[in-house]
């Protein structure tokens, strides 16, 4: 008699993983909810309450589907792999992407962990990615099939390992089906609001957030062209991300674009459009979905933050830690703490920290 495949999907209380959860009954397999605890910000009330509303709903939705229900607490390591990360790297003069360190270190290396540890065969998620197996026993990460909804990026810093005990029931749907679905079985998140926030900062603006555990971050300082030539003054770095336009409230014959920051003298450098591309960028901590690095030479499709356009670029140097891209054409944008992500085709082959731009 053919054994039943146990799998711990991780319930948000969001729409996504509600459907995930039921796909994964209807396959036949064997479910359990899991629920992770994170931190929040004890003097954001507004924070603290919708976490306990997501847990309530997660709760709910486990119930009214069938499946047993955990709640993991995992606050004490979210904060310090993920906050604390977070804060340093913006007073450090980066801009950061703390999904892309959350999703290997948490959500895949404490509840992943945990649901193998229990005796799990998979661990879910709602994400909209697919995997596949190669004819080489390993699997591979594809883009969505919703091209609009797409999260493949999000996951590029998972391993092999991993990825090879994943299940991505959503990778084949839009966003559209799921909510039919949804809709079809009564769900009570069928209809829920779309949610763009990190998850730590719900609707707060992530300047105020520093402000409150950061104070430094708002040091103002000079405003500067590339020539040295001090220009106005800013309110903070942590403000401010590379070719931003918009804020810099300095009067010229044409827009003044973010083109670099400078921590170490907590100067902003501005210039005019034809200054704001670069041709090249250095990655740090490198992360290959397959085990290795791809092949240095050749063209791939490149994405620099999430949700942005992929771009061609030639890998010019890879190695496990690092890699060196050449764009064909000046990029506006690129950004230091941000992630860039290589394709090829519809294979996310992987990605790393941008480190430094040129």
């Amino acid at each position: 008699m053919k054994s039943v495949k146990h799998v711990y999907v991780a319930l948000s209380g969001g729409v996504d993983s509600a459907v995930a959860a039921v796909r994964l009954l209807e396959a036949g397999y064997r479910v359990t909810a899991i629920f992770m605890q994170t931190w929040h910000d004890p003097h954001a009330r507004t924070v603290a309450d919708s976490e306990l509303e997501q847990a309530e709903v997660a709760a709910s939705t486990a119930k009214k589907i069938g499946v047993p229900f955990i709640c993991l607490d995992v606050r004490e390591k979210f904060y310090r792999v993920v906050i604390r990360s977070f804060i340093e790297q913006y007073l450090s003069g980066l801009t950061p992407n703390p999904c892309l360190f959350c999703n290997p270190q948490i959500k895949w290396g404490l509840l992943q962990e945990y649901a193998l540890d229990q005796g799990a065969d998979y661990f879910a998620t709602g994400h909209y990615a697919r995997l596949k197996p190669t004819t080489n026993g390993k699997v591979e990460l594809f883009r969505g099939f919703d091209r609009g909804k797409d999260q493949s990026y999000v996951l590029a810093m998972l391993s092999q390992h991993q990825l090879s005990r994943s299940l991505l029931p959503l990778g084949d749907l839009t966003k559209a089906d799921v909510r039919r679905l949804a809709g079809a079985l009564n769900l009570s998140v069928a209809g829920q609001k779309e949610s763009q926030d990190l998850c730590f900062l719900r609707n707060e603006d992530y300047r105020a957030f520093l402000q409150r555990h950061a104070p430094e971050a708002a040091a103002p300082g000079e405003i500067v062209n590339l020539a040295g030539e001090v220009l106005g003054e800013h309110q903070g770095l942590a403000f401010y991300t590379i070719g931003q336009r918009r804020g810099i409230r300095i009067a010229a014959s044409e827009p003044y674009f973010v083109i670099d920051k400078d921590a170490q003298t907590n100067r902003l450098i501005v210039g005019y459009a034809k200054d704001a591309g670069n041709k090249h960028l250095q990655t740090a901590r490198s992360n290959w979905i397959s085990g290795l690095p791809p092949e240095e030479g050749g063209q791939y499709q490149v994405m620099i933050r999430y949700r942005a356009n992929p771009v061609s670029a030639k890998l010019k140097e890879a190695s496990m830690d690092e890699f060196r891209l050449e764009f064909n054409q000046p990029l506006r944008g690129i950004t230091p703490g941000q992630f860039a992500v290589l394709y090829q085709d519809e294979v996310c082959l992987g990605g790393g920290i941008i480190k430094r731009t040129w």
